[in-house]
């Protein structure tokens, strides 16, 4: 069993950085790929980064290519995601989520592991 637990979400103004944490527990975290998905309100949920359990494949979508990065400390069982460049259409509930495999995958029910989100809203 893995929990996770989002921080460093909040307010920003457009072209300005935040980096999200995704802290987690069990030992088994660090053989487990991760992703960040992000949901919008009245929208569906998306998916903006994976990487896999050593750290050293990483994927973002088109959308937030070259602003976002991911990446993972597993000697502290957490991962990161490095925005830059916010926009306000980044405005969303961020998450965290973990699968028990080692690669990640851009699909949401891959993943049986979710934190309870952190808020990021960039003003224009």
């Amino acid at each position: 069993q893995v929990q996770l637990v989002e921080s460093g979400g909040g307010l920003v103004q457009a072209g300005g950085s935040l980096r999200l944490s995704c802290a987690a527990s069990g030992r088994a975290f660090s053989a487990y790929a991760a992703g960040w998905f992000r949901q919008a309100a009245g929208k569906e949920r998306e998916f903006v980064a994976g990487i896999s359990w050593s750290g050293d494949t990483t994927y973002s979508p088109d959308s937030v290519k070259g602003r976002f990065t991911i990446s993972r400390d597993n000697a502290k069982n957490t991962v990161y995601l490095q925005m830059n460049s916010l926009k306000p259409e980044d405005t969303a509930v961020y998450y965290c989520a973990t699968r028990s495999r080692g690669t990640y995958s851009r699909e949401i029910n891959e993943y049986a592991y979710w934190g309870q989100g952190t808020q990021v809203t960039v003003s224009s």
